[in-house]
């Protein structure tokens, strides 16, 4: 399950009450170490405050999966941060490529996505297909990192089952080929039905060979990105995603480069919005077509009804929304919108957050 997937399902949840806890944490020794004490901590202070205000039988449940959340913690396999959901009805424990800004918790009748919807939006989902006669395995990764290895009724592929017996025919490539060809539509149905349910894009690695080969049997050839060559030598996690990042950056930048023309082209027909307040109705009533953000503007703001906010200074003050460029640009996506953050300079002639609208 991707994270725009988590965010929507944990969005949809209502229970009173709902227990979000964020935190820092380490994805080496000796720092780690420290993570389950922090999260235990957390878990006894949100556990105190749920009893102040709630009957003891009404949150049992409750009560019971936070010390279990506590206890079982694996502090051996952390990302850079962590987040816990949890109601009478939900468990839910993900963990980010993305540092936060404090370790928080929040009690109330929905769950903080605060944290969820910043990482994101500033990131980028993607799949790495490692492609061989010999197996194949299929990742999901985010920015350079590995989120995990995809295992299903599908992946991983072992080898070929599609062997040459006969030693005459194994001198004829048009026959190989042709049983290649049949190994590679099998990976490329599995590849397009997952992609189909995640909505991600994908990244092969493999030889050339192999990449021309299955761009001969691909039903749909546009979820692929691209193609990298395959190092046999290299082919642990973290340089497979060093790999994809690599190819994927590229990419990004000459969308976020197109995307920024497209913006500058739209100002003539007045479908430009470069005030905050405007773009936050804006997106919410989903006129949202396209928005771009400079990389590290963010933007706190106090929620004063559905469609209005009132900006502020202070991100920490009661009633504070911190980087409300994270809702808005969550609005826009929800509601079939593009978002693009960039560090081109060339937007700054637009400003640091700008919005091209469907009318």
């Amino acid at each position: 399950m991707t994270l725009r997937d988590q965010i929507q399902r944990l969005a949809k949840n209502k229970s009173n009450p709902c227990v979000t806890i964020s935190l820092n944490t380490h994805r080496t020794h000796p720092d780690s170490l420290k993570d389950q004490i922090v999260l235990k901590n957390l878990l006894n202070e949100a556990a105190k405050r749920i009893l102040e205000e709630h009957n003891k039988r009404d949150v049992t449940p409750l009560l019971e999966k936070m010390k279990r959340v506590g206890e079982e913690f694996d502090r051996d396999n952390n990302l850079d941060s962590l987040h816990v959901f949890l109601s009478n009805d939900t468990e839910e424990i993900i963990k980010i490529s993305w540092h936060i800004s404090e370790d928080r918790i929040s009690i109330d009748d929905t769950f903080d996505l605060r944290y969820l919807m910043k990482a994101y939006n500033r990131s980028e989902e993607y799949l790495i297909l490692v492609l061989s006669q010999g197996g194949v395995i299929l990742y999901e990764a985010i920015n350079d990192g590995i989120e995990k290895e995809i295992k299903n009724e599908d992946f991983p592929f072992g080898e070929t089952p599609y062997y040459v017996p006969d030693a005459e025919k194994k001198s004829d490539p048009k026959y190989v080929d042709n049983m290649v060809r049949e190994f590679f539509n099998e990976v490329d149905k599995a590849l397009v039905k997952f992609a189909q349910q995640t909505e991600l894009k994908c990244v092969v690695i493999s030889t050339e060979d192999n990449y021309r080969l299955l761009m001969e049997v691909a039903n749909k050839p546009d979820i692929y990105f691209c193609h990298a060559a395959i190092d046999y030598n290299n082919t642990q996690p973290h340089n497979i995603a060093r790999q994809g990042w690599e190819i994927v950056r590229k990419l990004l930048f000459e969308k976020r480069a197109e995307a920024i023309e497209e913006m500058k082209e739209a100002i003539s027909d007045a479908k430009v919005l470069t005030d905050v307040k405007e773009i936050y109705q804006a997106a919410v009533d989903g006129r949202g077509d396209m928005l771009i953000v400079y990389e590290d503007y963010s933007q706190p703001a106090k929620l004063i009804d559905d469609r209005t906010i009132e900006l502020v200074n202070d991100s920490t003050a009661s009633g504070v929304v911190d980087d409300i460029v994270s809702m808005i640009a969550w609005e826009v996506i929800s509601k079939k919108g593009r978002v693009f953050f960039t560090k081109q300079d060339s937007i700054k002639d637009l400003g640091e957050i700008v919005m091209k609208v469907r009318y």
